[in-house]
Order: C-alpha cells, then structure tokens, then sequence
C-alpha cells in the first residue's frame, strides 16, 4: 500500500493590516496581515493543522512582526 504525505506550512493572506514603521528598515507603508499554521497532509488532503499564528509582514523588506 502506497500513502502519499507530507509535512508543510500553510500562509493566508487577510488583507491590508496597520501603518507602520518597520524597525528594519525604516520605512513608512501599509503592512500585510498574514496567518500560518503547520498541517500535515494525506494524498494532498490537509488532515491536521497546529501551531497557528498571525503576524505583520512589512511590505518592502519583508520583516515579520506579531500581531
């Protein structure tokens, strides 16, 4: 018997979040809210998902900060 599975992380896309300063590299912009979560997979069917969380991505450098 053959299972096909794996192992990965999932990153959604909710939108626009806060304005910003980014302690990086000190611009100024509209951050994008994300949300991340581990999931396993069974013949590319997601099974079960954990350690979920939603952070703020700066949109030039790419420097994540927690929500």
């Amino acid at each position: 018997m053959l299972f096909v599975f794996g192992l990965g992380s999932r990153q959604v896309h909710l939108g626009p979040g806060e304005v910003r300063t980014c302690p990086h590299c000190h611009n100024t912009t509209t951050w994008e809210r994300i949300r991340e979560s581990r999931q396993l997979t069974v013949f590319f069917v997601p099974v079960a998902r954990w350690r979920r969380r939603q952070f703020e991505v700066c949109g030039i450098c790419g420097t994540a900060v927690g929500a």
